[in-house]
């Protein structure tokens, strides 16, 4: 199973970016999925996770109301929209699968597989 992530860039605070991340290899459609992102010197964390139906959705409380996943099940695509974004969000942002998952979670040692991650960066 791989993870192709996509979509970082460098915006200034109050702007919006959209990331991607495409699942492939040998993988059915029933999994879960997440993104993680982690700062210079800081711990990997929890940002937000869907449920194999796309319907079950969970957030960090740090980006609830700014932050909005999604997933093309068709596609096998994760998306994770980033609105009024602010310096605080800078970070290494990954997408990772939970293939056994029956809710979604925050817990990174519940993912199987991890991306690459993409770099965000929002300047003041």
């Amino acid at each position: 199973v791989q993870l192709q992530a996509s979509g970082g860039g460098l915006v200034q605070a109050g702007g919006s970016l959209r990331l991607s991340c495409v699942a492939s290899g040998d993988i059915s459609s029933s999994y879960n999925m997440g993104w993680f992102r982690q700062a210079p010197g800081k711990e990997r964390e929890f940002v937000a996770a869907i449920d194999w139906t796309g319907v079950r959705t969970y957030y960090a409380d740090s980006v609830k109301g700014r932050f909005t996943i999604s997933k093309d099940i068709a596609k096998n695509t994760v998306y994770l929209q980033m609105n009024r974004l602010k310096p605080v969000d800078t970070a290494v942002y990954y997408c990772a699968i939970d293939i056994c998952g029956v809710i979604p979670t925050a817990e990174p040692n519940d993912y199987d597989y991890w991306g690459q991650g993409t770099q965000v960066t929002v300047s003041s």
